[in-house]
């Protein structure tokens, strides 16, 4: 293999491969970037079995060839490199690439190719065209949600559901549920419902970023999902296991419906819970006409902040996770919220109060009078 190219390029897509590459497999090829040279293009790939990604490279093809190279030191050495042309080339003998910019030459030794899986290809007959911008952001506002615990794989993911006009996605980690709901311009051509690792959405979010206007295709296979953004592919397992079901989680009815100004209260919460420290819940305080938003660790302090709110009836305290309540808020953008609440025990919800259709129910932390 030889191929030439320009510096920045590669090391524009070297960045953007080597973040799903193996940092503890035992398979030490996971922890390289395949370089991919046939005469009809160059690619980039990378895998950690879980979550695999190709991406495309402009480059001058003088001889075809594949080879595996170590990810983070291939990454530092063309971030380095003094010129603006590369050129790069396998030595078989040798069992290393020469890396040639400018005055500065470097040999490489290359990682063992028989290692590195095979890349699914996506199956056009199988894709489901969807746009890209509704897509991620859809999964970027359950994605916080989702369990960081590996010990419950089924939680780690985000339940996808698409069929129709309805893109729905939900995620839990067993203390606090999110779901979005985006109606589509188009009508899907099919449906599907999957859990996907959460992980591997946020990837494809950081991949849209960078270019909104290029159509996603995604593809469901037996337990694989490809999602097809132009030449980039994005691959993922699917997580095997029953999501909960989410729709009996959320209550029916609430004693307490609330329409506070999302902003303000978001910045009340985030205000207050710099003094929820060491685990300390944050209080929300009902009275009549106010709500008053407080915080104590001891040894550190304690802050209140009260702003007006159509509240009626007995006085109710209830206590949340400072950082899920905050992130809850967050989560809707901008206009007014829906806080709704039955007891102090009981789990709450919060809700867009537009038509972004949001949800996110939050579990309380009982609170030591």
């Amino acid at each position: 293999m030889k191929i030439s190219l320009e510096r920045d390029a590669l090391f524009a897509q070297l960045q953007t491969v080597s973040r799903v590459a193996s940092t503890r497999s035992a398979i030490q090829a996971l922890s390289g970037v395949q370089l991919s040279a046939q005469s009809s293009g160059c690619e980039l790939r990378a895998t950690d079995m879980d979550v695999g990604l190709r991406v495309p490279l402009e480059a001058e093809v003088a001889r075809e060839g594949t080879v595996v190279l170590p990810a983070r030191l291939i990454l530092d050495v063309v971030r380095s490199l003094p010129a603006d042309h590369i050129s790069i080339e396998a030595r078989s003998a040798e069992q290393d690439v020469e890396v040639v910019a400018g005055n500065a030459t470097f040999h490489i030794r290359t990682l063992r190719g028989d290692d590195f899986p095979p890349f699914p290809e996506p199956d056009p007959d199988s894709s489901v065209e969807l746009p890209a911008d509704a897509f991620v952001s859809t999964a970027l506002k359950v994605a916080g949600s989702a369990s960081r615990d590996e010990t419950r794989p089924v939680l780690t993911g985000i339940l996808v559901s698409a069929s129709d006009r309805e893109l729905r996605m939900v995620a839990t980690d067993s203390y606090r549920l999110s779901v979005k709901e985006t109606t589509l311009e188009t009508p899907l051509t099919s449906g599907f419902e999957v859990n996907v690792p959460a992980r591997a959405l946020q990837e494809l979010a950081r991949l849209v970023s960078h270019d909104q206007d290029v159509p996603l295709s995604v593809s469901v296979r037996q337990n694989q999902v490809l999602f097809t953004l132009g030449r980039v592919v994005l691959s993922s397992r699917l997580i095997d296991g029953q999501f909960p079901n989410y729709r009996q989680l959320l209550p029916e009815t609430f004693e307490h419906e609330l329409r506070l100004a999302g902003p303000e209260l978001t910045e009340v919460v985030r205000r207050i819970s710099l003094l929820a420290q060491k685990n300390a819940p944050l209080r929300l305080a009902f009275a009549e006409g106010e709500l008053t938003v407080s915080a104590q660790t001891p040894d550190v302090g304690e802050a209140r902040e009260s702003m007006p709110v159509a509240f009626t009836g007995e006085p109710l305290e209830i206590g949340f996770n400072p950082e899920f309540l905050r992130a809850g808020l967050e989560a809707i953008d901008e206009g007014d919220v829906l806080l709704k609440l039955i007891s102090p025990l009981r789990p709450g919800l919060i809700e867009s109060g537009d038509e972004s259709r949001f949800r996110y129910l939050i579990m309380p932390i009982r609170l030591n009078v």
